[in-house]
């Protein structure tokens, strides 16, 4: 778990991958230690399997609710396409259309183009808005995931006193 090579006076600990330099410690010769009796391997290992399994699921889970955002997301985008894809055939559709050549009836049909156009790119604002919003949320709670991280830090339950203390031990 914790491995450490010794430099000089200072000490490099490498925590699972949190690598960090402190004062080398030697052991009080005047304090004798007594090591806990062993405990059963087998006990010990299931424990370590039960553990390892509870963060796994853990892990799962989060992913699992990931891949349910992403999914949502790809949802939306694929119905706002198709919406695009139908309007667009329908005012193209209404562009070939046989043109009639009385003047009023002409201007008549341009406008109504225009209109069908016009109300197609403003569901798709529409659509591209609420898109944005639901990736702010997702960004929002994974910002605060992130956050209640490292609010939840065991450095934080002790008090300032100790915390320094703590640090500026040898």
């Amino acid at each position: 778990m914790a491995s450490a090579i010794s430099l000089n006076e200072w000490e490099f600990i490498n925590d699972d991958g949190f690598v960090y330099k402190r004062q080398k410690r030697y052991p009080d010769p005047t304090i004798t230690t007594d090591a806990p009796p062993s405990t059963d391997p087998l006990a010990e290992e299931h424990n370590r399997k039960e553990t390892k399994k509870r963060a796994l699921m853990n892990l799962r889970l989060k992913y699992q609710e990931e891949i349910s955002r992403w999914e949502l997301l790809s949802n939306m985008l694929k119905a706002m396409q198709d919406k695009a894809l139908s309007s667009s055939q329908l005012s193209n559709s209404s562009l070939q259309s046989p043109v009639v050549l009385l003047t009023g009836n002409v201007y008549h049909r341009q406008l109504d183009e225009l209109l069908i156009r016009e109300e197609c790119e403003e569901s798709i604002m529409e659509d591209l808005s609420n898109l944005c919003d639901v990736v702010e949320s997702v960004c929002s709670l994974s910002e605060d995931n992130i956050k209640q991280t490292l609010v939840n830090l065991p450095i934080w339950t002790s008090s300032p006193q100790e915390l320094m203390s703590s640090l500026c031990e040898n």
